[in-house]
């Protein structure tokens, strides 16, 4: 049986190795617009109901899963959609290496994998490491926003975003009910709401603080 040719969808879909060694923002979108980012965008609700309501701001997807990337960059194509597009691979690579420090206006953070085994807890996506990435590529006044079904890794969070220097909790906007199928703000947010299960939202903005260390490290080398 012969292989079945990938369809190419470029630029809707790239991987890692396609970007180059640094992300242009004017050159990738074709604009200026701001951008924000959908980490582990998965099926791409949030990111194709964004682009499509917000045609002012670039979003771009993050999956490490390919078959999934492609599947919501066929779905942005399909509505020929130029200001959303998908990179494959390891997001950590994308934050720590490919985007220049303050250019993001804002980063989503939709229902991550809470990896249950206590042993696996390392794997979770947020830790200090992620945030110290976060801290780097956020403008001054952009928003991180992180919604879970796991109360225990919500907790976390909150803990983890508390003892950071640099994030200030907001008020998430209020819940409000979907109108169809499609109005909600991801598919795994449909699925668990249905089941009448509880959303944990939170809602934090980068500020301008420069950490002690960071502000001592800058005096001695100004002096």
């Amino acid at each position: 049986m012969r292989a079945v040719p990938i369809k190419p969808l470029k630029p809707w879909f790239q991987t890692i190795d396609d970007t180059g060694l640094a992300l242009n923002w004017c050159e990738f979108f074709g604009n200026t617009q701001p951008v924000e980012l959908d980490i582990g965008c998965g099926r791409g609700l949030f990111l194709f109901n964004a682009a499509v309501t917000t045609p002012g701001t670039n979003f771009l997807g993050l999956e490490i899963d390919y078959r999934e990337g492609r599947r919501t960059a066929t779905r942005l194509m399909k509505r020929d959609l130029k200001n959303a597009r998908v990179i494959g691979g390891d997001c950590r690579t994308v934050l720590s290496k490919l985007i220049a420090p303050e250019s993001v206006a804002a980063v989503h953070v939709y229902f991550p994998d809470p990896w249950w085994k206590k042993r696996h807890h390392k794997r979770r996506l947020f830790n200090d490491e992620f945030l110290l990435m976060l801290t780097r590529i956020l403008q001054p006044g952009g928003l991180l926003h992180h919604w879970t079904d796991v109360a225990d890794y919500f907790e976390m969070v909150l803990a983890l975003m508390e003892r950071h220097p640099q994030f200030a909790r907001c008020a998430p906007p209020p819940e409000r009910e979907a109108d169809n199928d499609m109005d909600y703000h991801t598919s795994f947010e449909r699925k668990k709401r249905k089941l009448g299960l509880p959303v944990y939202r939170g809602l934090w903005q980068r500020t301008a603080q420069v950490p002690d260390a960071q502000a001592s490290a800058q005096q001695t080398s100004v002096d």
